[in-house]
């Protein structure tokens, strides 16, 4: 499986942003998709991820504010991030889970929230 993320960039604090991430490839049997960050000095942490039924799972520093989504028939996950903090400053990368318990990671995207 193959991902392609896109979306990242600049944006000031109170901003949004929308971040994509299309799996090609091996696509059947997608289970979960969603997105992980890393910040600099800090371990990767989940954001956000969404089941095949649609079932969703935030962290809690980001409910509220962020939004995932999919779309199964075009095997894309998105990221709706609204009222962006300086601590969502981070690189940000899609995941994909199968039924058979492997996971593919995307390149990563970074996002840049200013003061």
């Amino acid at each position: 499986v193959q991902l392609q993320a896109s979306g990242g960039g600049l944006v000031q604090a109170g901003g949004s942003l929308r971040l994509s991430c299309a799996a090609s490839g091996s696509t059947f049997s997608i289970n979960v998709m969603g997105w992980y960050r890393q910040a600099p000095g800090k371990q990767r942490e989940l954001v956000a991820e969404i089941g095949s039924g649609g079932n969703t799972n935030y962290a809690d520093s980001v409910k509220g504010r962020f939004t995932i989504s999919r779309d199964n028939t075009k095997n894309t996950v998105s990221l709706q991030m609204n009222s962006l903090k300086p601590e969502d400053t981070a690189v940000y990368y899609c995941y994909v889970s199968r039924y058979f318990n492997d996971r593919y990671w995307g390149q990563g995207t970074l996002v840049t929230v200013s003061s």
